[in-house]
């Protein structure tokens, strides 16, 4: 069937309800009911956002600045909500237990099936599994973690599905790879980006590694025990035995500092290894520099010369072997903020190997050595002061606006 923006409302109905046999065909589990689809404009798309808790901002300004992500002079929740604005192509309400799909053109159509198969993936898990493990993660690296099951599986249906497109199914033919004559234009922040895609780029092959053939019982079984970690979707064998370490991080701030504390979550922050990876891999497409700190051929899966389109990145950087987990605490001093992040690996020889990359990074920045362990980044948007320090198998970063106030974040 082509893809035409002129379906009637019952060939639409026809398509919808073609897709979620075909759904059930490929997962090998029913649904208990109709989805209801809608297909909207960009522009009319729901996608979240408004006020929120100025603690939960600062927080996450700072986190996100940790990572090297975003800087001191943007909003890090509006520019990951940008991102998500630009590039969403659909998703599920559970509230409301429908679909919308998202369209680009003028007047909304449905462009293929691929979208539509994935989002109806993520209906029967809702229906038939526990969606709701998603909200029991309360950090980055938790979240990542069980969405490597959640959008891993919806991926894996998603290349399943339109693999059968053409040689076995008649589909809605997916937009011309040309579009509008350009090249999709780049997120907004590569960072955020490389962070948020973790799950669908690697939870595919940690699906994988728990299906036999069309034997979708222990992917099914996992929602009862969700990895809880990014670490165990990049490395899947060790699902069942992995628990990221609980990192010991006690406050030793000035009078003048307090810690961060948003409302309705951990006081702490964890990025992970899936964070981290991002946190190198940004530099790659960081055009401040010329240089990048991954290279591009260890960060992009290749079949060839051509980037693999079902997994095209590789979170699995040898910079981040060794992880075992992380803590970051966010203090303020009136409007300034500062941190300490404390990594923990396996051993003192991951902790050096990191130390050494992270120090690379503050290079990368703009940095400057100016005493033991301390650096400066004096100008660009994470101009501040870092002390970074080894204590066997733990690196601990501190930062403060200014070299002075290292001190009062945490006395050395």
């Amino acid at each position: 069937m082509n893809n035409t923006a002129n379906l009637t409302a019952e060939q639409r109905e026809a398509v919808i309800a073609r897709s979620m046999a075909r759904v059930e065909r490929v997962r090998n589990l029913e649904f208990n009911s109709t989805v209801e689809v809608s297909i909207r404009s960009r522009a009319n798309a729901s996608l979240g956002g408004g006020d929120r808790d100025p603690a939960l901002r600062e927080f996450d300004n700072a986190k996100f600045e940790a990572a090297f992500f975003i800087g001191e002079e943007e909003d890090s929740l509006s520019v990951q909500q940008e991102s998500r604005n630009q590039t969403v192509a659909g998703y599920y309400d559970p509230e409301s237990e429908s679909i919308v799909i998202v369209s680009d053109a003028a007047t909304p159509t449905l462009d293929g099936e691929g979208t539509l198969s994935h989002e109806l993936t993520h209906a029967v898990q809702d229906q038939r599994l526990n969606l709701s493990v998603q909200r029991r993660a309360e950090t980055r690296d938790g979240y990542n973690g069980v969405l490597g099951l959640i959008e891993g599986e919806a991926n894996a249906v998603q290349q399943a599905y339109t693999a059968r497109c053409g040689a076995e199914w008649r589909c809605l033919s997916p937009p011309d790879s040309g579009g509008d004559g350009g090249d999709p234009s780049p997120p907004p922040n590569w960072g955020t980006y490389f962070l948020e895609f973790f799950p669908y780029s690697d939870g595919p092959d940690f699906i994988a590694s728990l299906r036999e053939g069309d034997d979708w019982s222990r992917v099914s079984a996992a929602y009862d025990d969700p990895p809880r970690s990014a670490q165990v979707v990049i490395e899947p064998d060790e699902y069942g035995s992995f628990e990221a370490e609980t990192v010991a991080l006690a406050d030793r701030t000035g009078e003048r500092w307090e810690r961060v504390r948003p409302p309705d979550r951990p006081d702490y922050g964890t990025l992970g290894r899936s964070g981290l990876g991002a946190m190198f891999a940004r530099t790659i497409y960081d055009d401040s520099n010329s240089t990048s700190l991954v290279a591009g051929q260890e960060w992009l899966n290749l079949d060839g010369t051509e980037v693999n389109t079902t997994d095209p990145l590789n979170y699995d950087l040898a910079v981040t072997r060794g992880w075992t987990g992380d803590r970051l605490h966010v203090y303020r001093n009136g409007d300034e903020l500062g941190y300490v992040w404390r990594i923990a690996w396996e051993s003192p020889a991951d902790a050096e190997r990191f130390a050494d990359a992270y120090r690379a990074l503050l290079s990368y920045w703009g940095g400057d050595r100016v005493a033991e362990g301390v650096w400066v980044i004096d100008d660009g948007p994470f101009a501040d002061a870092f002390r970074v320090t080894v204590d066997g198998s733990e690196v601990t970063v501190t930062n403060a606006p200014t070299r002075a106030e290292l001190g009062g974040v945490r006395a050395p």
